[in-house]
Formats: structure tokens, sequence, C-alpha cells
């Protein structure tokens, strides 16, 4: 018999993986679970409605980091025409390899396995790594997972996020908020959600707990992610593979005084 889940609304399935309720896609759910896991209120989320270049002046800078939320066949379409993919849905394990650790690793990133939670952790990567990184607060849930995990490698790693009842909770709290009905746990959730962010070393990272992080390349100085070049170099490219569907959407993670 399965473990039985100690948070309302958590499952664990018969092979005993957790899921969570996932979240809704709202900024402003993103930004009430960014603050309570322990992110400055300075942070914020902005939907990202256009990436027309005279909507994008007016979000606040600096921009810290970019969530795409991608349909399942546009996210397989980027995987298949620019990294290696087959084009449709294929087992977590076959595309993972990082297994780097420690201060000097250019970006923390979190193998997803916990079911659901593709919001949860794209907030993770958000905020654990680039600018962002220094609002978060000390002695935090977030602080204490992030420090707890940057020596570790992958497995053990992942294990901090699925093993933190605190995290359960505080997602969960999250999940029921919003405006839509909150789906079961145990729905299957047809979206990827992507984070860009700059790391350590300068360059715009691709972040998603189901694939390798994706070095996409320099940011040069002067640019910041919503720069032309550097859109084109990320979201631009789930964008062009969109042809036209609606179903995505952009979430920038934004200082705003």
């Amino acid at each position: 018999m399965a473990p039985q889940p100690t948070t309302p609304g958590v499952t664990i399935n018969a092979a005993g993986k957790k899921s969570f309720i996932p979240l809704e896609n709202n900024p402003e759910v993103f930004t009430s679970l960014m603050h309570n896991l322990g992110v400055s209120s300075k942070l914020t989320c902005h939907d990202i409605y256009t990436l027309d270049r005279s909507f994008l002046a007016t979000i606040p800078r600096p921009v810290h980091a970019l969530i795409f939320i991608a349909p399942g066949p546009v996210y397989h379409r980027v995987r298949a025409r620019h990294d290696g993919g087959t084009g449709s849905g294929s087992r977590v394990d076959e595309h993972i390899t990082y297994d780097a650790t420690g201060p000097d690793e250019p970006i923390l990133w979190f193998r997803q396995t916990i079911g659901n939670a593709c919001g949860l952790y794209s907030l993770v990567h958000a905020v654990g790594n680039g600018s962002a990184r220094a609002h978060v607060q000390p002695d935090t849930l977030i602080d204490r997972l992030l420090k707890q995990a940057e020596p570790l490698h992958r497995v053990k790693r992942a294990a901090v996020l699925y093993d933190s009842l605190e995290l359960e909770r505080v997602h969960m709290a999250a999940a029921v908020e919003g405006d839509s009905h909150a789906p079961e746990s145990q729905e299957k959730v047809g979206y990827h959600f992507i984070t860009f962010v700059k790391g350590k070393d300068g360059h715009l990272w691709e972040l998603e707990g189901s694939w390798d992080p994706i070095d996409r390349g320099v940011i040069e100085e002067g640019e910041d992610l919503l720069s032309e070049r550097v859109v084109e170099m990320g979201v631009g490219k789930f964008v062009e593979e969109a042809e036209g569907n609606v179903g995505f959407s952009v979430v920038a993670v934004v200082t705003e005084e």
C-alpha cells in the first residue's frame, strides 16, 4: 500500500509518486506563492501579453526571470527542432544527465519528481537563480531549501523539495487560490513551465524539470531578458513553434518598488 499523504489534496499513487494540485496560471497566485516561500515583497509577477517591443517597454525593470507556459505539443516541437527530442512525450530520465553541484555551478536546477508541480519548480528556478536570488530573505523556507540543495547531486537535490512538508503545505495553499476551479492532483496537466534566467556565467539558461538545463547563449552587456535578441534566443523559439496557438503565456518576475 502506498504511504498516505499528510496534506489535504496531495495524492500518492501506487508507485509511491507524490502529486500536487497544479497552480492556476495566474501572476497573482505566483506572486503570493513566491512571497510565502520567503522572497522579498519587492518581487512580483507580471503577465506578458505580447512580445511587441512597445508593450515590453512598459514592463518594470529589472526582469529577473521569464516563465513560459507552453502546451505540450509546442514544447515537444521545440525540443525536436532545437534540442534532440523526438517531438513527442518521453520518459523524464531520457534527457537528464546534468549533475553539477556547488557554488561554481552557473545555475541551480532541480529535476521535477513531484507530479503536477511544474509551476512550483518554475518559481523555484526563477528565484533560486540570477538576480532574483538576492531577494530571497534569510532563514526563510526557500532560503533553507536552496542552501540545502546547492551542494547535492540531482537525485538528492530533488529529494530536498520532494521531502519538504512545509513546501508541500505552502504550495497547496496557493493551488486553491485564484479564479478558476482547482483540478484534482491526480489529473494530468498538458502544459510545461519553462523558466529563463541569467546564469552566473552571463548566459541565458532555460530550465525545466523534465529536461537538462539548456545554455541558450551569452546575454551581452546592456541586454536583459526582454531585449529583442535575448527573447529570440529563448521565449521566441516557443512562440514561433506555437503557430498561432493561443494556449501559451509568458510571466515576468520583476522588481517593483
